[in-house]
Formats: C-alpha cells, sequence, structure tokens
C-alpha cells in the first residue's frame, strides 16, 4: 500500500501547466513539425533533381 500511496504523494507535488502554457506548448511543437516537414521536402526534391541531372548524363 505504500506504492498507491507513494503515487498520490507524487501526483500531489506535480505542477501541472496552465491551459495558457499549454497552448503555447502545443504552438510550439506545431511549428517545430512543419520546420523539419519542410526541410525534408526540400531535401528530398533537391535529392531528386541532382539524382534526375545525374541519370541524364548518361
Amino acid at each position: 500500500m505504500k506504492f498507491i500511496g507513494g503515487v498520490f504523494s507524487v501526483l500531489k507535488n506535480t505542477t501541472w501547466p496552465t491551459r495558457k502554457q499549454s497552448w503555447h506548448d502545443f504552438i510550439s511543437i506545431l511549428e517545430y513539425s512543419a520546420f523539419f516537414a519542410l526541410l525534408i521536402f526540400l531535401f528530398d526534391k533537391l535529392l531528386n533533381l541532382a539524382l534526375t541531372d545525374l541519370l541524364n548524363r548518361f
């Protein structure tokens, strides 16, 4: 029973984010995801163009 009491003690002492902080974190995750998706997309296009140009030379 000490384990369950310890769990409730930890949950009671945990500081949870406010609603505003939760939205800020969510928007940050969307921004980072969009940035890396764009970065991967551009890298893919560049690699595709380079390989196509290389294959057309032969």
